[in-house]
């Protein structure tokens, strides 16, 4: 491709003075050694037709190959790549990849003829008339759309939508685009520290996600270890001088486990390829970083694959590795039975081998390492012999290919496309748009409020609604890649605590929550001030009328250090309102300004509207009574008569929790209380007793009668009452009847 700042790789130029590196050596060690692959070995057609094509392609089709070639070289004749040689050699190396993967003479054409269009005068139609529409198709898919773009996003989007467009009509597009960047991270040490990081930034975020999702795990891998040393070169170093030092110390003890595993196999009659794998060191840096585990922690660095010729082979390969060392529970995966998205398919189990070191065991057939090592470009490889399971396993990836044509019609430019593409490589991720059209990225689950934080605080913090493709949806509603997503605000919205149930960005909920701490600060305090101002109105007293700093006492008494937190405590319901005011009118005014009591049943206290009164059913007061109250948690104010033992007894314990009432001349209703009467034992008595509290308009609640003694029964009526000056004529009439001995009030 050219040099230039859109380009994937080292390009048309004249070689730059040596490029000035950070003082990292190993980023000097990639520049070498990109020279030296290179500038010294540059692979020739010869080599390639006689250590390749020559094994796989028949004579037509070699010659074929070589008049694209010759082609291509007269076509580039004159061009140099930033490495100093012949630019033809770039082309040609793209040949050898693919040829390496056994693709169709068409494919390796397309990989020779692959940058004639862009960088020369010659064009499509003159590719189609000289090789054919096939051919010149490819090379169409594979060429630049544009040499000026308005940004460097765009131009690498641009490039990814003309791929991905192309790739759908035809496979093989993809698979020259994939060897052409390959080559070009090959020889990424020529090129200066910008572009470097930004082709290998490139090559890990969307080369290399694409080759696994084809399943071409060569590929795959040589792309993240070698974006890895461009971008980070020190880390690189070190964990490769770290695996380097791990296999000198395994060396004996990998092959020991080797042999062992083969022998094994070998005594049951399957004939297999036992061979050592090791992880690459991208892998290797990713677990690290993962887990959050050092290098000598990490224990799959080193394993074994085995490669069998039948798929029953694959599991008594299984049972003879389990019979040989202890598997690990849990660590085994079938990907025969259910193959991966890509086709790729496998056994995976992990073993405790010798001295308890635990080793990962891969089991496939030869068809299976050439799709685990090939994906797609498999199906070339064995297109003839290859079984119709072997088409299936491949069939999930075919059609995502097929999608991206979809894809990108409904993409309405190219960084919308390039987001849409990165949406399907990493499906944990969604993307939606702004009204602007700019694009949000966000975790998967996430809903219209996360989008609002993620756009700004403030715009979350004051989101009351939401349009969603241009229609109103919930807040609370799961966004879809690819969605236009509009958030709607109003200067008095606030955060709502049930947002807290469906967002699922840190952001967001560590916003909320803040929000909410705050905003319920404010509203207790507002809250807890009009309550205690209605409280105090009883006494013609107002919250401002009161000086604090005298009022110290009052505030530590109640836990709080400053007149807000004793609002807080009442706007929370910590505190209740009447309490406080007549803490504060006592301690302001010696008299103590009593609690007024009024209105039916349970009932308010003056000034303090919505405070529940609750009357003690251990002495059952009744307007007229001499009466004080305390506060009892879950009940509110509970109303005693002054002499009920039970207040005796909060007295004696805290004496300040008691709050002196009065009746007030208004209350009116019905209130119950409790009469023991003992009566000698005689028939008729209770009806008669009944008769009586009725003839007296008291209410009959409940009666239970109790035998004291054989002459003497004991009843308990709880009855209702007006006032004290009813319950008095009823205890009168009582007392009248012949058979009453005594009549005292008593708790129900």
């Amino acid at each position: 491709m050219r040099g230039s700042a859109t380009s994937d790789g080292p390009g048309l130029t004249q070689p730059p003075p040596a490029p000035k590196h950070s003082g990292s050596y190993f980023v000097t060690r990639l520049a070498e050694r990109a020279r030296t692959d290179a500038v010294a070995a540059p692979v020739t057609f010869e080599a390639l037709r006689d250590n390749q094509l020559v094994n796989y392609l028949d004579a037509a089709q070699i010659n074929e190959v070589e008049a694209a070639y010759r082609y291509a070289e007269k076509a580039h004749a004159g061009q140099r790549r930033r490495t100093g040689h012949a630019y033809i050699t770039h082309p040609l190396a793209v040949s050898e990849i693919l040829a390496s993967m056994r693709m169709d003479h068409q494919s390796l054409m397309a990989a020779l003829l692959h940058d004639v269009i862009e960088d020369t005068k010659i064009d499509k139609a003159t590719i189609a008339s000289l090789f054919g529409q096939p051919v010149a198709e490819l090379v169409d898919g594979v060429s630049k759309l544009s040499k000026i773009f308005k940004t460097r996003l765009e131009a690498q989007a641009e490039n990814f939508q003309k791929m991905a467009l192309a790739m759908a009509k035809d496979i093989r597009v993809i698979m020259v685009k994939m060897a052409d960047r390959l080559h070009n991270m090959r020889t990424i040490g020529v090129m200066s520290d910008e572009q470097r990081k930004r082709v290998a930034r490139e090559t890990l975020d969307f080369y290399a996600p694409i080759a696994n999702r084809l399943g071409i795990h060569h590929m795959k891998l040589e792309f993240e270890d070698l974006g890895f040393q461009a971008l980070y070169p020190l880390r690189a170093d070190r964990i490769s001088r770290a695996v380097n030092a791990a296999r000198g110390h395994r060396k004996e003890l990998t092959e020991e486990v080797r042999t062992s595993i083969a022998r094994a196999l070998m005594q049951e009659g399957i004939q297999a390829t036992v061979q050592s794998r090791e992880k690459h060191i991208y892998s290797i840096y990713r677990k690290m970083r993962s887990q959050h585990k050092s290098f000598r922690k990490l224990t799959d660095v080193f394993g074994y694959r085995i490669i069998v010729s039948q798929v029953d082979e694959c599991y008594r390969a299984l049972g003879v590795v389990h019979n040989l060392y202890k598997p690990m529970a849990g660590r085994f995966k079938d990907y025969i039975a259910i193959p991966k998205s890509n086709g790729y398919q496998s056994l995976h189990t992990t073993l405790f081998s010798m001295h308890g070191l635990p080793i990962e065991v891969q089991i496939r057939t030869k068809h299976m390492q050439s799709v685990a090592q090939h994906g797609i470009a498999g199906h070339w490889l064995y297109k003839a012999s290859e079984s119709d399971n072997f088409d299936a396993s491949q069939r999930r990836a075919r059609e995502w290919v097929r999608d991206l044509l979809e894809l990108q019609q409904r993409a309405g430019n190219p960084i919308e496309f390039i987001e849409s593409l990165k949406i399907d490589l990493f499906p944990d991720e969604v993307y939606v748009f702004t009204p602007r059209g700019e694009i949000m990225e966000l975790p998967r689950g996430a809903c219209a409020v996360d989008f609002a934080y993620a756009v700004h605080t403030d715009i979350g913090n004051t989101c009351n609604s939401c349009l969603v493709d241009g229609n109103p949806a919930p807040l609370s509603q799961q966004l879809q890649s690819g969605q236009f997503v509009e958030i709607r605000t109003s200067p008095g919205a606030r955060p709502n605590a049930e947002w807290l149930t469906f967002v699922v960005t840190g952001k967001a909920r560590s916003a909320i929550r803040h929000s909410l701490k705050h905003q319920q600060l404010s509203e207790s305090i507002a809250l807890g001030e009009r309550l205690l101002n209605r409280s105090l109105a009883g006494g013609n007293r107002n919250i401002h009328d009161f000086d604090f700093r005298r009022l110290r006492k009052v505030l530590k008494e109640f836990g709080a250090r400053r007149l807000n937190d004793l609002l807080a405590a009442i706007g929370n319901g910590d505190q209740m309102a009447y309490v406080v005011a007549q803490r504060l009118i006592s301690a302001d005014d010696p008299s103590r300004e009593a609690v007024f009591v009024e209105q039916e049943g349970p009932v308010n206290i003056r000034g303090g509207e919505g405070l529940v009164i609750k009357y003690a059913r251990c002495c059952g007061p009744v307007p007229g009574d001499p009466i004080v109250g305390h506060m009892t948690p879950g009940k509110g104010f509970v109303v005693h008569v002054e002499t009920c033992a039970n207040i005796s007894e909060i007295r004696r314990r805290k004496a300040s929790e008691i709050i002196p009432a009065r009746w007030a001349g208004t209350t009116k209703g019905e209130f119950e209380t409790a009469l023991r009467i003992d009566v000698t034992r005689q028939k008729g008595v209770i009806a008669e007793l009944a008769a009586t509290l009725t003839d007296t308009d008291a209410n009959i609640e409940n009666i239970t009668v109790d035998e004291r003694s054989a002459n003497v029964t004991s009843v308990v009526v709880v009855i209702g009452v007006r006032d004290r000056t009813h319950l008095a004529r009823v205890m009168r009439r009582i007392r009248a009847i012949t058979a009453t001995l005594s009549i005292t009030r008593t708790s129900p």
